[in-house]
């Protein structure tokens, strides 16, 4: 028998916000087989993710114009239009974690974000700032799936892990929070998403 949950913490893209960088690069680069070669090569997304862990951007571009100086204006793109890559919230997702907090449940969030970008999401989607607190991946140094993010988060908002429940679009992290303890549901969709946690006891 799974122990009873006290706590549910949200990934934040792709559970609550939509993400996508082909929205502003079909404007940049218009040809598709050039932007796939230039999230492959370039912009990449082990590059992207240093970012989360808290690389400057001004490091992060340098680096990239350093090695790519005739592509300097499509690399610092990603930065300049990130905002388009966040055109719009997943009404249902949102929806249930606001039910959830209207009910008192204990709600945080736990994210892979750059701490810019993630201060600038707060202004985009109010609805970020309604949980307890958030971990953002960015502002200390550590990045989901590592069992250390997880552990911090449960410090930091005093979490018993086999109470936890995380929620993340991610195969790689819903793993990494099993193993820090918590239990963890894999997102596809709002509707699967209330289904789960109906499935672990929690009225929504």
């Amino acid at each position: 028998m799974a122990a009873k949950i006290d706590h549910i913490v949200f990934d934040i893209g792709k559970v609550l916000i939509h993400y996508d960088p082909n929205l502003p690069y079909a404007r940049v680069i218009p040809e598709e087989e050039e932007r796939r070669w230039f999230f492959e090569n370039v912009c990449t997304h082990e590059w992207n993710l240093e970012q989360d862990r808290g690389r400057k951007w001004e490091d992060a571009e340098a680096l990239l114009v350093a090695q790519y100086p005739e592509r300097e204006e499509q690399i610092r793109a990603f930065r300049k239009y990130w905002h388009e890559m966040v055109p719009h919230a997943y009404d249902g997702s949102v929806k249930i974690m606001e039910s959830l907090i209207d009910k008192g449940r204990d709600v945080t969030m736990l994210t892979n974000f750059a701490a810019d970008t993630f201060a600038e999401a707060r202004g985009i989607f109010p609805f970020l700032n309604k949980p307890r607190g958030v971990t953002v991946s960015g502002e200390i140094g550590l990045i989901k799936p590592d069992v250390a993010i997880y552990e911090k988060h449960a410090r930091d908002f005093g979490l018993t892990p086999e109470a936890s429940i995380f929620i993340d679009d991610s195969h790689a992290n819903v793993e990494g929070a099993r193993a820090a303890g918590w239990q963890a549901v894999h997102f596809k969709d709002a509707e699967t998403l209330r289904q789960d946690l109906i499935a672990h006891g929690i009225e929504i």
